[in-house]
């Protein structure tokens, strides 16, 4: 059996971002394993969306380089940050640079298996962005996987210096929810 290949995209530009060391975190987890390959990429380099310039200049670098590697994967968990109860900026934004349908007028997203987890120094993890990426998940016409939830509230507390989670249950939280979203994209 092949590994499962995921994607893990972080909604944060934060050098010490979060979400970032949670998905690097689900990395080391799993990767013993052998059944599920996660790498981590972020958002950095994607301009803010302009149809002038999609128009006159085509599709940025940045975006093209995140797509290809996006059609490389089996699966994508968004890790989220945040910021005043909703979606970041930086991450719907690059979503929708990302949704922009192919010469064959298909959306990268079509069907694509995705998973949202995050991060958040505050006392309720996630939860409020989390949902609010749902309406975007529908109209995306992904396979939303809601098996599982990762809230990781308190973040700052969460990870060591080396970015290691020192908390047990939520290491083991979290090496569960890849490994069952693994799980999920096998069976689909």
């Amino acid at each position: 059996m092949s590994s499962t290949r995921i994607l893990g995209i972080s909604g944060s530009l934060r050098s010490q971002s979060f979400n970032t060391a949670l998905l690097r975190e689900a990395k080391r987890l799993v990767e013993d394993d052998g059944e599920v390959t996660l790498d981590v990429v972020t958002l950095h380099g994607i301009p803010l969306y302009d149809g002038d310039v999609e128009s006159e200049q085509g599709e940025p670098e940045a975006v093209s380089v995140l797509k290809r590697k996006i059609q490389d994967y089996d699966a994508i968990i968004l890790s989220t940050p945040e910021y005043n109860n909703g979606i970041p900026g930086v991450f719907k934004n690059a979503i929708d640079w990302l949704s922009r349908p192919s010469e064959a007028g298909k959306s990268i997203f079509s069907g694509r298996h995705i998973a949202v987890m995050g991060a958040s120094p505050g006392g309720f993890g996630t939860v409020m962005a989390q949902s609010g990426w749902l309406p975007v998940l529908k109209t995306l016409g992904v396979q939303h996987w809601s098996g599982g939830r990762v809230l990781a509230s308190k973040a700052h507390q969460l990870f060591s210096e080396q970015g290691v989670i020192s908390d047990d249950r939520m290491r083991d939280q979290l090496k569960g929810f890849v490994q069952s979203f693994a799980e999920f994209v096998r069976s689909a």
